[in-house]
């Protein structure tokens, strides 16, 4: 399976409580639901064509407890995400939780464990929210896709996505549209280790 990290996040790269005030206000972060106002029919075909490639759920133990809480709460038959998010596999990676309860739930204890998980038949792994798993995934080199939908909005604090004190990682862009709301959907692969180099002006390119 391919390891997909899907993540919302604003212009100043922030990924911190897209969906509402009070989604997670951990170190006294107040200005969460920054994603609300620009979710749009565009963007809710994406993350339901995004759902469908998923065989399997990869989540950090914050995320899978948050998860593990509310979808199971919703009896929305219209909602196009409750019935594949509650039916498909969860695995979390967790050195402290003893037992899942969002069924069908299996603990992993190591990255080194996600690595095998990436040897079973099968389309995708994907990691929602989960910022701080999806860092230390990539930094790992287990990472294959990250997809993100960009927020036109600044907000000015909030923990960032991509806090990365590994090799530097390298992405190649696959994938990209802009919704009527004015998200910017984007696709990359991972290509290793990012290149650099240096600019020698105008001439070089002609």
């Amino acid at each position: 399976m391919k390891l997909v990290l899907t993540e919302f996040v604003t212009l100043d790269g922030v990924s911190q409580g897209p969906g509402s005030p009070t989604e997670d206000t951990s170190g006294g972060f107040n200005r969460g639901g920054w994603l609300v106002p620009y979710i749009d029919e565009a963007f809710v075909r994406q993350t339901v064509d995004w759902l469908a490639y998923a065989d399997a759920l990869l989540l950090g133990r914050r995320t899978y407890d948050a998860f593990a809480r509310d979808w199971p709460q919703i009896t929305d038959p219209d909602d196009p995400f409750t019935e594949r998010m509650n039916a498909l596999p969860k695995y979390v990676v967790s050195t402290t939780l003893a037992e899942g309860s969002w069924r069908p739930t299996t603990i992993i204890r190591d990255l080194a464990s996600v690595g095998a998980l990436k040897e079973q038949a099968g389309n995708e792994m994907q990691i929602h929210g989960s910022a701080r798993l999806g860092n230390a995934l990539l930094r790992a080199g287990l990472v294959d896709v990250v997809r993100l939908v960009v927020a036109p909005t600044v907000i000015g604090s909030g923990r960032r996505l991509f806090e990365h004190s590994g090799e530097a990682a390298g992405l190649r862009l696959t994938a990209q549209q802009a919704t009527p709301s004015g998200l910017l959907v984007l696709e990359y692969e991972s290509v290793g280790a990012a290149a650099v180099g240096e600019y020698e002006g105008v001439s070089q390119f002609v």
